[in-house]
Parts: C-alpha cells; structure tokens; sequence
C-alpha cells in the first residue's frame, strides 16, 4: 500500500520515506505549495477495514481542530480510494526512542522542557476530546529540544477487531494503562499512564517495566510497580501519581501542567518545601527556613547571572549572524537568493508561501539541471581514465571511447539548443566533452599504463560498492 519515492499521491509529491508503523507507512512530501509535510499511507488490512476507516473519518475533523507547538496537527486526509493517507505536520528530528538510545537519559533542563512539552501538548489533544492511545517514546519526536507528539487519536480510531490479529491490542507494552490491557478502558487517564511511563524511560534510560514477551511485560505492569531508580527527587512523585494502577487516582493533563509550569531551578526547590515537616520543632523550623531563604538567595543570584550570560550569548550570536549574513550577500549576491529559495521549510498551519517563492515544477528543473550536471561531469572523468588507460596497448579502444562521448554531448547539447529551453546545458555538454578530451591527454602523458589501469580498477570498485550498498 506504500509509494515510491518520487511519486504523487492526490496533490502530494512524495520525497522520501520517513518510516514505518503499525498503521502505515510515513512518507516526506511536499504540498501544492512547496511545504514540507507528513503522508501516512495506510496498511493494505488497515485500509480494508470499511469499519475502521469510517471511524477514523469522523475522529478526523475533530483530530484536525488539535493545535500546539507540542502537537503535530493532522492537516488534511483522502480515507476513500485505493490508497487511504492522513497528512500532518512534518516535525524534524529525532525520535525520543532514538535519542534516549543514542544520548542515554535526559537530565537537567532538557528533562523539564521535556514534561512540560508532554503536558502541553496531552492537554490540547483532551481539550478536544480525542485520545492519543498510544504515546510512547518512538511516537514523541524531539525538534531543537521541544517535544512535538505524533500520531494523536490514530490507534484509538482504528481499534477494531479486523485491524488488529484476534485478542491483540493496539500499543506497545509497558507504555499503555493497565485498564487497557485488560480491556475495561482507554480515556484520557491512559493518556497519562502513558506519559509517566515515557518520562520514565527518558530519565533513566530503561523501559519502567522492563523488556521481554509482551504477556511479561503487561503482568507487569498490571501487578508491580514501575522501576523509577535513578529518576530525579522533583519528578518521581509526579511519575508514581500518573502510573497508578487506577485511573481515577491519576491527574489530570491540565494539573500536570500547572506543577510542572515552573522553571527548572524554582520547579527543584518548590518540591522539597511542598512536604510536611509536622514532627519538627519550632527552632528546627527556623533554621529550615533561614537555610531556605540562603538557597532561594543564592538561586535567585544564580538565576540571575544564568539569565545575564545566556542574553550575552543570544546578543553574541545575533550580531555574528548579522555580520556572516552581510559577509555571504557581499560574496554571492543574487545568488544567495537562489539558493535560499530551494530549501524547504517546515510547514506552520496558516502560514503563506513566501513571496518568489519556486514552485514545485520549478524546484524539480532545477533538481534535474543539477543531476544532469553531476552526471556529464562523472562520466567525462571515467572516460578521460578509462581512454588514458588503453591508449598505449589498444589506441583504437582509446579513440573510440573518447569519439562515443563526444558525440552523445553533442546530440545532447544540439536537443537542449534546439529545444530552447535551457542553453546552458549545451554549453556544459560541449565544456565536459573538452575537458574530457583534455584531461585524456594529460593522463596518457605523464602516468603509466600500470599507473592508470591501477586508478582504473580503484574507481570502478568503489562505484560497484556504492551501487552494492544504496
């Protein structure tokens, strides 16, 4: 049910496959105005159940009305056809999985940003009363640190019996609720079931209910608790009140939220003040609170100087990139311009195609014109070496390969001449067959047969090995 790269489905133009999931396959496209967005191609089994689709079509306009800076909007949908695809909003980077994988745990700042990305993005999704059903970490994609969620309302709209294999539930072990596993529930309670799970994993590298068959790993999270060793003293509590085995006793996105709205430093000294210190005595109160007022102190001037350097930097950066700005207009002129408009940009709901910007058509000319370029060039080198080489043993070789090539330029030069569509192109077929014939020359000149059937052999290794591994 999937696409080849290159290929247009509805008014998308296909670039290249993103991945693969248990609903379909994601692909990089771009839209009739030249943005960058997300194509999921349905599975062939998902796509043949009529009951899912239908489902799926009506959570789709209430799944569209979902918007954030955490939440990648599905921006548009084509459910009927051969070929039934949703479209969203392209977030680049690297999954949490993959990082969390690559990196080890996230700590610090990064860790709060994280939470509080999650929280944001669970409140918008339950707002509008949808339900992700299957947050985990491969579904939270990381941009520039912020976390954007992917795949929102998709499994639970899709949860048939004909989608799935019989007695299957949709989701990964260990990220979803136990109410869903056994069958009695999937409201937002397991949403944030899910969510303390994938923060879980994120602080301490390890999946919270550990790895095996998925039977062990649901008894798990059915019957025991979740590993939490070595996840920070401010945000355990959190974690242990959103995995909670009922639903009812977990918060609420929007709770989530408001605790974990603090910064990062004031979030770490708020949540040792918030516990009860009844069996305390009164002079042991007051010196809590005069060390407490020293570390507020001292964090608030730490704050401080942290706030004063980082807009040292930001002011540093902008005036370098001011002046490397400048620097780059000066050197390449209008063809700064050029250039800049064939990079793509990531798709932002409402936002307008940039004034010039290229069309699509014009941005597959000049992808063309680029390849055409790259390939004269390759080929009048191979042939410049491979002529060289049999010029001594086999000179009739020799001039046949140079003639072949230059007449292949030539024809190709007089089409592009006559079709007057771009002149340029002759003249790189005519500069590339005299180069060619040039460089021959030097090469039967000044290196040996050995020395060239040597180089030869080299080239044509490395091109198979290419071919061999693309």
């Amino acid at each position: 049910m999937g696409a080849p790269d290159g290929e247009r489905l509805g008014p998308y133009d296909l670039l290249s496959t993103l991945g693969a999931g248990g609903f379909g396959e994601v692909h990089l496209a771009l839209d009739p105005e030249g943005h960058t967005v997300a194509v999921k191609i349905l599975h062939p089994h998902v796509a043949a159940d009529a009951t899912a689709l239908a489902r799926l079509a009506r959570e789709v306009e209430t799944m569209r009305r979902v918007q954030g800076p955490h939440i990648a909007e599905v921006l548009d949908a084509s459910l009927r056809g051969a070929r039934p695809y949703l479209v969203t909003r392209y977030a680049q980077g690297r999954s949490l999985g993959a990082v969390v994988a690559a990196d080890g745990p996230v700590r610090g700042d990064d860790l709060v940003r994280l939470a509080r990305g999650l929280a944001e993005a669970l409140t918008a999704i339950h707002a509008a009363g949808v339900v992700h059903r299957d947050l985990k970490p491969a579904n939270v994609i990381l941009t520039d640190g912020e976390p954007i969620v992917i795949d929102f309302g998709i499994a639970c709209a899709l949860d048939s019996v004909s989608v799935t294999a019989s007695g299957a539930i949709i989701g990964t072990p260990g990220y979803l609720a136990p109410e869903v596993l056994e069958g009695t529930g999937s409201g937002p309670e397991a949403d944030i079931f899910s969510l303390g799970a994938t923060l879980a994993h994120a602080a301490t590298g390890r999946h919270p209910y550990g790895t095996g068959p998925a039977s062990a790993v649901g008894y798990r999270v059915v019957h025991h608790d979740p590993d939490l060793e070595g996840v920070p003293g401010w945000l355990e509590p959190l974690l242990r009140e959103c995995l909670r085995r009922d639903p009812a006793a977990r918060p609420a996105a929007t709770m989530l939220l408001e605790r974990l709205g603090a910064a990062g430093p004031a979030l770490h000294s708020a949540i040792p003040r918030a516990r009860p210190a009844t069996a305390f005595r009164a002079q042991d109160h007051r010196a809590q609170d005069h060390r407490a007022q020293d570390h507020r102190a001292r964090d608030s001037r730490a704050q401080d100087h942290r706030v004063r350097d980082a807009e040292v930097r930001e002011a540093t950066r902008a005036h370098e990139a001011v002046d490397l700005q400048d620097v780059a207009l000066h050197e390449t002129g209008a063809a700064a311009g050029a250039v800049q408009d064939l990079t793509t940009r990531e798709w932002r709901p409402g936002r307008r195609p940039a004034p010039g910007r290229l069309s699509t058509e014009e941005t597959r000319e000049r992808r063309r014109t680029v390849l055409h370029r790259r390939w004269v060039v390759g080929t009048g080198l191979l042939v410049s070496l491979m002529a060289a080489t049999a010029k001594n043993p086999l000179p009739e070789v020799s001039l046949l390969l140079l003639t072949t090539y230059g007449l292949v330029m030539l024809v190709d030069g007089g089409i592009a001449l006559f079709a007057r569509r771009n002149r340029s192109r002759m003249i790189v077929d005519l500069a590339s067959a005299a180069g060619t014939i040039a460089l021959w020359a030097v090469l039967g000149t000044f290196f040996s047969t050995f020395t060239l059937a040597l180089a030869l052999g080299t080239v044509i290794f490395v091109l198979v090995a290419i071919l061999m591994a693309s």
